[in-house]
């Protein structure tokens, strides 16, 4: 990551959101897109159809959760979220760069802000699972310390989701 690409990811603003919002579907729509292109099927169901597996309310504050987006000139380039997982744990889902955006530290700092909030509210765990046909993500969340949870010599096609975990 270069100083420029450093400083544009320092200069977004951060809003805290629902994947409900409209300011959202841009994202969301593309997310669903690169799924459904890396993906294909599952049993006959869009993989997109993932992204609908959890109600919007699983990540407002009151039941444990966050939503988040970066903003860059009022228009969102990255986001993320994590819901309640257990006592003193959270999952962080969503993770997304806008494909016009990426290589720019965006993500990372979406990661950074979530395991921020989850500090403030006394979170000691983060987990989380990413696609076997992921590896720029699995690259990411090994360069922020998260701990695989599968045999990173293994075949991931053959484990599906990719566990990670991370003490705070």
């Amino acid at each position: 990551m270069t100083d420029s690409s450093a400083d544009f990811a320092a200069s977004t603003v951060v809003i805290v959101t629902s994947p409900t919002d409209p300011l959202a579907a841009p994202l969301v729509e593309e997310l669903s897109r690169e799924y459904d292109e890396r993906y294909g099927l599952n049993d006959g169901i869009p993989s997109s159809a993932e992204l609908s597996r959890y109600p919007a309310e699983v990540f407002s504050a009151e039941r444990g959760g966050t939503f988040i987006l970066l903003l860059a000139d009022g228009a969102p380039v990255a986001g993320g979220a994590f819901k309640q997982e257990g006592p003193g744990t959270v999952e962080v889902k969503r993770v997304w760069t806008h494909s016009a955006f990426r290589r720019r530290g965006l993500a990372r700092r979406v990661m950074a802000e979530l395991e921020d909030e989850a500090r403030r509210r006394g979170i000691t765990t983060v987990v989380l699972t990413t696609g076997a046909r992921q590896p720029e993500a699995v690259a990411l969340y090994r360069s922020l310390g998260y701990t695989p949870e599968f045999d990173l010599d293994g075949d991931w096609e053959a484990v599906g989701y990719l566990a990670f975990r991370k003490s705070l």
